[in-house]
């Protein structure tokens, strides 16, 4: 049986037993117990404390997603702030970042404040970077950061114009928060729905070109340099970005990134119906399914990209890893391939894709629990540790056991993934957040 806890609920007294744990701040990966008293990670146990058996399990750092949408308000049907708190909470993430693409969209203090609310983990809002997202007029950002906003974006869309990205930049650098891009040029990507490619030629479907990614990347790098304001690009797809962002820092622009785990496994094979991660061989002939679970935006990688970008992640070129968690009605998404809404949820399922690609041999455990914890919380200003005197924000995986995605086993309002009956390893069995249990199982 499974249960969510809250960050209003008692501190937790607890002793997890000959766990592996992994402490990416502490540069620490080895067994031992980890004690929690009334919430603090302590040397000694409370003399009553429960003792949770973890030989076998892994102990890490709770983890912080930089990227997501909880559709509240506007189309809380997909997703609540409520519900999507708790599929984070099944996922072992303990902070989760709320994107301003709503309706309306968080543009002022007001909003940022009405979409900052705690359930079963924190919730960090992004506001948007221009009113009302319409790429004409910066927002009130000081007055967003001082109601809470961590960042800006206007996820969905770059921020268009030369003129209007750098007063953005601008007013960020004395700010000290980023610009969260979501890259692409609206010109370049012209409509296209699949990534240039094989799989769009067999399809017939219309391409989009990853130029359209790398330019936008060329002249936000560009821009934080001049500005020295700090950029996270996020959602990479291409590996010719990557290779801008790795440049670029070694000028010491205060770039970050993040990839989603469809954009590191997924392959745009998968629009035709493959079923296998883009470290696996490639299917030769796949069924043409132009499957709407597939459609995201950026669209999925190449097989290629999507190697170049593991890989980069696997190198610390890119920092994070960031689920772009989309929920949506299955009505949306049952329509023809270019019509379905842009989106697939990723909170409950991506340590799992992480574990395959570990599994797989093309990541270290340790490289994997930094890009889902410490390394992303840099980003929003927060820390990861599970030293002696900190505030307990950790999850308890099993990443050996095996579960099958399917409707019943998500806590997310909605479950349009292609993943749907596949098998994947990896089972959070506890989470704590603040101190608080806010998942077990």
């Amino acid at each position: 049986m499974s249960s969510f806890g809250r960050l209003t609920d008692p501190p937790a007294s607890l002793v997890i037993v000959g766990a592996r744990v992994i402490d990416p701040a502490a540069g620490t990966d080895l067994l031992r117990d980890v004690v929690i008293r009334d919430g603090i990670v302590v040397e000694e146990p409370a003399p009553d404390a429960e003792r949770v058996d973890g030989r076998g399990l892994v102990v890490a750092p709770g983890f912080c997603d930089l990227h997501v949408h909880l559709r509240q308000p506007g189309s809380a049907g997909a997703e609540t702030i409520e519900s999507g708190a708790r599929a984070a909470a099944h996922g072992g993430f303990t902070t989760i970042c709320a994107m301003p693409n709503t309706d309306p969209p968080i543009d002022n203090a007001e909003r940022v404040r009405a979409g900052t609310v705690d359930g079963s983990c924190r919730v960090r809002q992004i506001g948007a970077a221009t009113v009302g997202r319409a790429g004409e007029a910066v927002a009130d950002l000081s007055g967003m950061v001082a109601a809470g906003a961590v960042g800006f974006s206007d996820d969905g869309a770059a921020v268009p114009g030369p003129e209007l990205a750098r007063s953005i930049f601008t007013a960020l650098a004395e700010l000290g928060v980023p610009l969260i891009e979501h890259a692409e040029h609206p010109e370049l990507a012209a409509g296209g729905v699949i990534r240039a490619g094989a799989a769009a030629s067999r399809l017939a479907l219309k391409p989009w070109s990853p130029e359209a990614e790398v330019a936008v990347v060329d002249r936000d790098l560009k821009l934080a340099e001049q500005t020295g304001a700090r950029v996270h690009l996020t959602h990479l797809s291409t590996a010719a970005a990557v290779a801008l962002i790795a440049d670029a820092r070694e000028r010491g622009v205060q770039v970050t990134c993040d990839v989603t785990p469809h954009h590191l496994a997924l392959t745009d094979a998968w629009v035709a119906g493959s079923r296998r991660f883009a470290w696996e061989e490639p299917e030769p002939d796949p069924p043409r399914a132009y499957d709407g679970l597939c459609r995201v935006n950026p669209p999925l990688a190449s097989r290629e990209d999507a190697l170049a970008i593991l890989a980069g992640l696997a190198d610390g070129i890119i920092d994070a890893i960031a689920t772009d968690h989309a929920p949506h009605s299955a009505e949306r998404k049952l329509v023809p391939f270019e019509d379905a809404a842009p989106g697939i949820v990723g909170l409950e399922t991506a340590l799992s894709i992480g574990l395959a690609a570990v599994e797989a041999g093309r990541l270290k455990l340790p490289v994997l629990i930094a890009a889902l914890s410490s390394r992303p919380a840099a980003v929003i200003g927060e820390t990861r540790s599970l030293a002696a005197g900190e505030r307990a924000d950790l999850v308890l995986f099993d990443p050996g056991a095996r579960w099958r995605v399917d409707r019943d086993a998500v806590a997310s309002g909605s479950a349009n993934t292609p993943l749907l009956d596949m098998e994947l390893p990896g089972v959070v069995r506890l989470t704590l957040a603040a101190g608080r249990i806010t998942y077990r199982s």
